[in-house]
């Protein structure tokens, strides 16, 4: 290999799995390798739904171990969730999921203070009962909140662990619903207003930013001759997924599918109305100023949960037998809470579909179509939303993660947007991360320059819209009746 490239070491740690992934980088090479992939197991104990940190952090320390030497290292994560760290840096308890009923009530105790139209004009930030505003407020006075003398994002708890030094990503800290899209910088009248000590957040960073150096025991762990530099990249892994969004102009749509599909537009500025807001719309930071105008739908969460009530039958069989379905025979709102907690989601579809008086899925192919034609449904709404309250038109859909590899999703999706979507790349998380990292280390350049890198040398898959958008539009009615 040549020498002229360096290596860096992507953490990417997803809801259900994490990974370490090895990016190579030079001025006219990308080269992504998976060095170690772990399960990310959420544990019920008595008190609730808990993330085992601990196991997620072994897990880094082995995959940084198989990755061997590295340049520099980079975390990205899921957001919204944090850990609490007392008085010497100790963690107090596992941190709760996003997904634990604790989160119930705290979006009503924050609009009793702070008007939901009041919040949304000052964070720009959509509503899901699991917004970190809203578990802090739940939480207070928990012995563990009032302990704490710090909150940390996950990402930046690992990155603490590694270099002992804490701060606050941005792109992540734009999700606490504490966050001025404007300023870019913390809405201190809003944590004024509902008593939020800002003092409990570490600085902020952003993406680029140095945060340390690995610790003498971390080297010791794993092996890696130091000094080993951590960079700040863009630690909400969509953050780090849009970045990689190898696009050519300005006219696109993305897609980050996974567990969830987050479907938006690359802004320069915040969308603020409140026609934007009941369009449950959010605004999150990204990279060099921009702001990821999007929308959290379900994803593929929906089939995931079914796959495992099924015994994890072979999905391209299942993919096969789906495509030969009646398009479009029922379908569900894939945004609907109902469908948040885990178990039972066949028995919950088809309880959507009992309740709206469509047919029944009766097979896993049937369920399989609902679910995917579903998406497709809620990628066109999102995008169709997103492009009027935005005014700004698109031509093309970039679908980037997961979900790339599911191609009757990609094909739905581009015949219920009616323009092409271009599929790919499929670790879209880990090279936003790895190529963060190389521009911090003067590899590579703008944005632009990435997604041109990204465009050469990570592989694509292009899929025409089939037909017209009118059976598309007449299920968007069907759904929309009470």
């Amino acid at each position: 290999m040549s020498t002229h490239l360096k290596a860096f070491a992507a953490v990417d740690l997803g809801a259900s799995s994490g990974r370490v992934m090895v990016g190579r980088v030079g001025p006219d090479t990308l080269e992504l390798a998976e060095a170690h992939r772990f399960q990310n197991r959420p544990v019920q104990v008595p008190e609730g739904l808990r993330w085992d940190i601990l196991s997620l952090y072994a897990g880094v320390l082995d995959g940084l171990r198989a990755a061997g030497q590295v340049d520099s290292v980079g975390i990205d994560s899921w957001a919204v969730d944090y850990g609490l760290l007392d008085a010497d840096g100790a963690l107090l308890g596992n941190p709760v999921h996003y997904r634990d009923a604790r989160r119930v009530g705290g979006a009503e105790k924050v609009w009793a203070t702070v008007p939901a139209a009041e919040l949304y004009a000052a964070t720009g930030i959509q509503y899901a009962p699991f917004n970190t505003l809203y578990q802090v407020t739940a939480a207070r006075a928990t012995r563990q909140l009032d302990q704490a003398e710090r909150l940390l994002l996950i990402p930046d708890l690992l990155t603490y662990w590694l270099t002992g030094e804490p701060g606050t990503e941005l792109t992540n800290a734009s999700t606490t619903q504490l966050i001025d899209p404007r300023t870019r910088d913390w809405s201190y009248d809003i944590a004024e207003r509902l008593g939020i000590d800002l003092r409990l957040f570490a600085p902020l960073r952003r993406p680029g930013d140095p945060a340390g150096l690995l610790l003498p025991h971390v080297l010791a762990q794993t092996g890696l001759t130091g000094p080993v530099p951590v960079t700040t990249v863009g630690s909400h892994d969509t953050a780090s997924a849009v970045a990689a969004v190898p696009a050519t102009g300005e006219r696109f749509a993305y897609i980050c599918t996974g567990t969830w599909s987050l479907a938006g537009l690359e802004l320069d500025a915040p969308v603020l109305t409140e026609a934007s807001r009941a369009a449950n719309f959010t605004n999150e930071l990204g990279l060099d100023g921009t702001v990821r105008y999007l929308r959290n739908i379900m994803g593929l969460w929906l089939l995931q949960e079914c796959l495992r009530e099924w015994g994890r039958p072979d999905l391209g069989e299942l993919l096969t037998a789906a495509a030969e379905v009646a398009p479009l025979r029922s379908v569900v709102d894939a945004g609907d809470a109902v469908f948040l907690a885990p178990d039972r989601m066949p028995a919950r579809i088809a309880d959507a579909c009992r309740e709206s008086g469509q047919p029944v899925p009766e097979s896993p192919a049937e369920m399989t179509r609902c679910i995917l034609d579903s998406l497709a449904l809620a990628h066109r709404r999102a995008i169709g939303e997103a492009q009027s309250l935005a005014e700004h038109p698109v031509d093309v859909v970039h679908i980037v993660g997961g979900g790339t590899r599911n191609p009757l999703l990609c094909q739905l999706t581009a015949d219920a947007c009616g323009v092409p979507v271009l599929a790919g790349p499929a670790e879209a998380a880990a090279l936003g991360n790895v190529l963060v990292q190389a521009r911090a280390h003067g590899l590579v350049g703008d944005r632009a320059s990435m997604r041109r890198l990204l465009a050469r040398t990570q592989p694509s898959r292009r899929y025409e819209p089939r037909g017209d958008t009118a059976a598309w539009r007449a299920a968007e009615d069907r759904l929309a009746r009470p």
